[in-house]
Formats: structure tokens, C-alpha cells, sequence
């Protein structure tokens, strides 16, 4: 089977490592594609430039080249409705409709389908313009969350602590404080602050059945402590054992399965992978906010502990047959993933600075997002640049292997968090000093 992966970072090399071990791909003779993909995918897919908003030129290359299975990378794609220009021309498609990707698209669609499904999430207000946002703050106290209601690559959120700051947050949505927004179409949405750990959990779906699919803990803010901007992402580890197994049946059962009932009794059923965010709050599970595809750097961490065939499920999930396949099956091993960003990032970044790769221990992963070649150097061409990824028997193993590899990279112009994993760390810490 000939299959496309469109997307070009961190999260999309993971995925097309993964798909090039698959039986269809290594054992078949299959060619694995990747548009436009980077210098770092381009070990294990051939790369092809097409644009992913030229849904015509996408349909006519999977035509051409007989593809069986588009597995769409980012959320923007999804957004725009790629899914349903490949499906129309008969090709099967891992990633939800455009009326389904509304679920990361609109913060709005996902809160009211919550309402409809009693799903435990946060108190909110819809607002569409300035003077709505500052009324509506006067039924919240701070910490205030503001939300955009779009699509905002990972930094669409603001936790203000002050309602200045929460008022700031409003007036760079909305434009300016008029009753009409000066970004017509603007939307936001206002939430209580939930209090507790956040963690990822990952469900499979081909509209019907739901498999889990993992579990994850990100680091946004882009400093040492969880300090500073919040980013798209500056590390993450798998598995994220602060999400029992009694908390994660908690999150299927209370969170999970009824959104993918909900959207399916709505006329619009969702297929492909479920992300939520979750807050594990004093009140139980409670969802924060979904996403429409892996995450970015999660993908890095989830890839190397699935032990099954990466293009089996995703293709049952295509084609409705999700339930004829075994659960899918991780190896117990903590797999982190520490991104090396450029300097400058999440503002400017700096572009350009040389990275050299060499002398790296084999069974270390770099995933290449923010890359590009000049004159045969890989140099770094975006924000988040690398994400570093080791599996060790532990947290502490695996994140001892993985910052080990990056005092290895030489890449003058990058930094990265030098925490990645500390709250399971201590956590585990803590366990051992409870066994003595």
C-alpha cells in the first residue's frame, strides 16, 4: 500500500518513522510519502511538495500515484476540510470531516457539545466581541482563562492573573474595546480556572468503536519551572502515570465515549485520533479542551512505545473496521522527548544556525521539525526545531538518555528546558523513599 503523510514537523516524522516499520510499507513494497515533509523525514519518506490548501493537486497526486491511505498531520488541513475532498474522491483518510474538526477548531463547538453530553469540563461564557468579554468577567475570579476560538498552533489560551492582564488578552482577540469587533468573526470564550495536574490521553475511532491509545504529559510554558509563555510544546513523556487506569476508564466513560456518541447522534461522526486534554481536578476528570490529531511533541513520545502496526489502525479507523483489530498494545518503557528550540522562540525565532547531528547513541530519536538544508548543513528553519526522544525503564532513565543527547548535538543557537519530566520524577522519587 502507497501511502501520503501531509505536515511537515516534529509530529509528522514521528508518525512517518513509525509508518516505515509498518508491514505494508517495509514488507510490501509500498512507497511511504510525505508533503512537503523536512530533511529529517526524508530518511524514511519520499518527499513531494504539494500544498495541502490545493485540494485538487492532493486528490490528483493520491490518483497518480495510487495512495490507500492519507494520514493528515496538522489541524489546519483538517480545518479547511481536506478529509472531505479525499473521501469524495474515494481515498481512504485518517483525520475527521471539517464539520468534525470542529472539535479543536471552535473552543465554542466543543462547549456546547458538552453541555449537550453532560461532559465534566470548566464553567464558561461565550463572548463575540470586547464589551461582552469585560461583562462577562465580573462572574469569574482570577485566575481568568481566555480562550480564542480557533485555531491558534498550541498558544490560543491566556491565563491571567489580574483582570488586566485578562482584559489585554480580550483586546488581542477582539481588536479593540467597541461593541463591534474590529477582527470581524472574532470569538472567545471565558473559563473558570480549573485547579489540578494536567495530563494527555489518546483515543482511536472510526466513528464507532473507541480504543484508548495512550496517555502523555506536555510542558508548555517555554522556561525551566513552567515558567514563561506558554508554546506549542518544549517537551513531553509517555506514559503519563499520574492518569491511572481507574482515571483514564474515568475519562473514556465520562468523556470519550460520549463525544464520539454525541457527534454521531449530530450527524457528524468523528474518525481518526481524539486527543484531550485533561484536568485531573478534586471533583474527578474533567476535560479541558480537545484536539483533532496527535500533538506536537506527544506524537514523539507515543510513536516508540506503540507496539503494533501504525498503518492497520489507522487505516481500520478509515474504513470503519476499527473493530475487527486487536487493542492496541505499548511496551512499558517511559519514552521523553526534550525539543530543542531557536533562540528567539515562541517570539521571532532566530533561522539559519547550523546543527550538527553526529555521535548520537542508536537507540536515541531526533524528530526534525524546524529544519531545512543550505549547501548540505541542516540548519534550523523554525521555532521548535528538534524534539530529542529516549525510552529508558523509567522517567529518570529515559531523561537522563535524552538530555545526554542533547549536551551531544552541537547547535549553537538552540536552548532547550532542562525540567522535562520533573513532576513524575519526584513522583517516582518519592515512590522509591515509600518502599525503603
Amino acid at each position: 500500500m502507497n501511502i501520503l503523510v501531509l505536515g511537515s514537523g516534529g509530529r509528522e516524522h514521528a508518525l512517518c518513522w513509525k509508518l516505515a516499520q509498518s508491514a505494508s510499507i517495509a514488507d510490501a513494497g509500498g512507497t511511504l510519502y510525505a508533503a512537503p515533509g523536512n530533511p529529517g523525514i526524508a530518511a524514511c519518506a519520499t518527499l513531494t511538495a504539494l500544498d495541502a490548501a490545493d485540494h485538487a493537486a492532493v486528490v490528483a497526486f493520491c490518483r497518480e500515484q495510487a495512495i490507500g491511505l492519507v494520514v493528515i498531520g496538522p489541524e489546519a488541513p483538517l480545518v479547511d476540510g481536506l478529509g472531505d475532498s479525499l473521501r469524495a474522491a474515494g481515498v481512504p483518510v485518517f483525520g475527521p470531516s471539517q464539520a468534525a474538526a470542529q472539535l479543536e477548531g471552535s473552543k465554542a463547538f466543543t462547549k456546547r457539545l458538552c453541555e449537550r453530553a453532560n461532559i465534566p469540563t470548566a464553567r464558561y461564557v461565550e463572548v463575540t466581541n470586547y464589551a461582552q468579554g469585560i461583562a462577562a468577567l465580573a462572574d469569574f475570579t482570577a485566575p481568568y482563562v481566555i480562550k480564542a476560538d480557533g485555531l491558534a498552533a498550541g498558544k490560543g489560551v491566556t491565563i491571567a492573573e489580574y483582570n488586566d492582564a485578562a482584559r489585554h488578552a480580550l483586546l488581542d482577540i477582539f481588536g479593540d474595546a467597541a461593541d463591534t469587533p474590529a477582527n470581524a468573526g472574532a470569538r472567545a470564550v471565558i473559563e473558570e480556572f480549573m485547579h489540578g495536574e494536567e495530563a494527555s490521553f489518546f483515543a482511536l475511532t472510526d466513528g464507532k468503536t473507541v480504543v484508548p491509545f495512550g496517555s502523555a504529559q506536555d510542558h508548555k510554558r517555554v522556561g525551566d519551572g513552567d515558567t514563561g509563555p506558554n508554546t506549542g510544546g518544549m517537551g513531553a513523556y509517555s506514559p503519563a502515570r499520574v492518569l491511572t487506569d481507574d482515571l483514564a476508564a474515568e475519562a473514556m466513560e465520562r468523556i470519550v465515549l460520549p463525544t464520539v456518541r454525541q457527534m454521531a447522534a449530530d450527524g457528524i461522526p468523528y474518525s481518526g485520533v481524539l486527543y484531550a486534554g485533561l484536568m485531573l481536578t478534586a471533583e474527578g476528570v474533567k476535560l479541558v479542551e480537545y484536539n483533532a490529531r496527535f500533538g506536537d511533541p506527544e506524537c514523539q513520545v507515543l510513536m516508540p512505545r506503540f507496539a503494533g502496526d501504525l498503518a492497520d489502525v489507522m487505516l481500520a479507523c478509515a474504513n470503519g473496521t476499527l473493530a475487527d483489530l486487536p487493542a492496541p498494545r505499548f511496551c512499558e518503557d517511559t519514552a521523553l522527548a526534550v525539543v530543542m528550540a531557536a533562540k528567539g522562540y515562541p517570539g521571532t525565532p532566530e533561522k539559519g544556525g547550523a546543527i550538527d547531528l553526529f555521535g548520537l547513541a542508536d537507540d536515541v530519536m531526533v524528530f526534525q521539525a524546524g529544519t531545512a538544508l543550505s549547501d548540505g548543513q541542516l540548519v534550523a528553519n523554525g521555532g521548535r526545531v528538534l524534539a530529542v526522544t529516549a525510552t529508558g525503564s523509567d522517567t529518570k532513565a529515559a531523561r537522563d538518555a535524552a538530555y545526554a543527547a542533547i549536551d551531544a548535538i552541537d547547535f549553537p543557537s538552540g536552548f532547550c528546558r532542562r525540567d522535562i519530566g520533573w513532576r513524575e520524577i519526584e513522583r517516582e522519587q518519592a515512590h522509591v523513599q515509600d518502599g525503603r
